[in-house]
């Protein structure tokens, strides 16, 4: 605790004064974290001083919050690019990232508990941002992107978090999630100027080798990168209480039928929402959870016993298999994607369900299942749609590319089951059956 005070005051975060009239001075707490390592071993011991900001008032006290994080498609594609390209790729992390961003706004807050003032009417004025502020990571963010724009960086328009440099042979990329940093390079002299220039304006900690990023374990070997969240699934596995479950062989059955009424109300639905959300950030690695998952989502509003069996059932799964993830080893750097829909299969709102699978050089990067946003009429219209949005992701993805330097030349390969839908695609007349589809098949052609 001394030693997050001592930092505070040295980077000058707040001033010590009399609260002025008409001001009502936000409240303070500690909060202690234990920061692990991938294998559950001890890093360190962590104090954070956080400031109530549940208690500030918009217009008032902040007025901005949103601040954009990397996606996690954009994580797995910047991770192929390394593969592809033999890269060094680096974690970075900031030391008390969210306290350089400068405060714009008058905000004051009570004294930290455990230190006092010889007057009993002081309070700090914040000069800049604390851990807990409304806006607190977008004043980081802000500072961080104009630090690495001054330096020569350009900003991806296709992720906002994403920063490029090339000079000459010489290229850079930098991710930014919140405060932790993926840097890769391909000159490791210039990575170190860079580096040692990061650490003249903030804080960094290098950590070596991304081994560890967002509770996803990465290992490189001379093949790929293999990436799993064994740790993360054996957490779930703990919570739940199944960690000496019979283990399953398949997530769910084929024909689940599962319902709004599928058995009694469940007396902790908390529980279960809880349990979805976080089997929900598992398939960022394993990907033939998302359908399951899909279908478990629907009933978050008002979960019965059948949907609780369903999602046991998953863990029964996990069990069986908590190390398996994707496999990047990319053969070249082109696109390719699989899509597909089924037709009416909601038997509440008869919307069909549609999902995508896409691959650079055959590494899996991107894939999505949930349901279209309207009725489609026939089983063709299904799939025409699902080839609109594969599409959409597609020309997203192509552009993501473009920014780390790489061109698709090629042609983007879609690979669609039905014939319908392709000769719809292939046919420059449109009929009467599919006049209300025209702009989808303009936007595929």
């Amino acid at each position: 605790m001394v030693d997050e005070i001592h930092a505070l005051e040295e980077n000058g975060t707040w001033t010590i004064q009399s609260l002025p009239p008409k001001k009502n001075p936000i409240g303070c707490k500690w909060v202690f974290k234990i920061k692990r390592r991938a294998d559950g071993t001890v890093e360190r011991y962590k104090a954070q001083l956080m400031a109530k900001g549940f208690t500030q008032v918009e217009g008032v006290d902040f007025h901005q919050t949103f601040v954009p994080v990397a996606k996690l498609v954009t994580v797995r594609y910047l991770l192929t690019i390394v593969v592809a390209k033999q890269w060094e790729m680096h974690q970075l992390d900031v030391n008390n990232a969210f306290l350089h961003g400068d405060l714009d706004e008058e905000v004051y807050m009570s004294l930290p508990t455990g230190f006092r003032s010889t007057h009993s009417n002081q309070v700090c004025r914040s000069r800049k941002s604390l851990y807990g502020l409304r806006q607190a990571s977008r004043n980081w963010y802000s500072k961080f992107a104009t630090t690495l724009i001054q330096y020569g960086f350009q900003q991806s328009e296709a992720d906002h978090s994403l920063f490029t440099f090339s000079h000459g042979d010489i290229v850079f990329a930098v991710l930014v999630y919140v405060d932790d940093l993926i840097l890769v390079a391909n000159d490791s002299i210039s990575y170190t100027t860079f580096k040692t220039y990061l650490h003249q304006c903030f804080r960094i900690k290098d950590l070596g080798a991304s081994s560890y990023f967002l509770g996803i374990e990465i290992i490189r070997s001379s093949s790929g990168l293999f990436l799993n969240q064994r740790k993360y699934t054996l957490d779930i596995l703990t919570e739940a209480g199944m960690l000496g479950s019979r283990p399953a062989y398949f997530p769910m059955e084929q024909q689940h039928q599962l319902s709004t009424d599928s058995g009694d109300p469940i007396s902790d639905p908390e529980q279960y929402r809880r349990l979805v959300g976080r089997l929900l950030y598992l398939t960022i690695t394993r990907p033939e959870l998302r359908y399951r998952i899909h279908i478990l989502s629907q009933f978050l509003q008002d979960p019965h016993q059948g949907h609780w069996d369903t999602a046991l059932r998953v863990l029964r799964y996990l069990k069986q298999s908590p190390r398996q993830g994707i496999f990047l080893r990319p053969t070249s750097l082109s696109l390719m994607a699989y899509c597909d829909a089924d037709w009416a299969s909601c038997p509440v709102t008869r919307q069909s369900l549609i999902g995508y699978f896409i691959t650079l050089g055959g590494s899996p990067i991107s894939w999505k299942s949930k349901k279209q946003t309207t009725i489609s009429k026939s089983f063709a219209e299904a799939k025409y749609r699902a080839m609109a949005a594969t599409v959409s992701e597609l020309l997203w993805l192509r552009s993501l590319l473009s920014s780390l330097g790489v061109y698709h030349a090629g042609p983007m390969h879609l690979l669609c089951d039905n014939q319908a839908a392709l000769h719809i695609a292939s046919n420059p007349v449109f009929h009467e059956r599919t006049k209300h589809t025209e702009i989808d098949c303009h936007f595929i052609r």
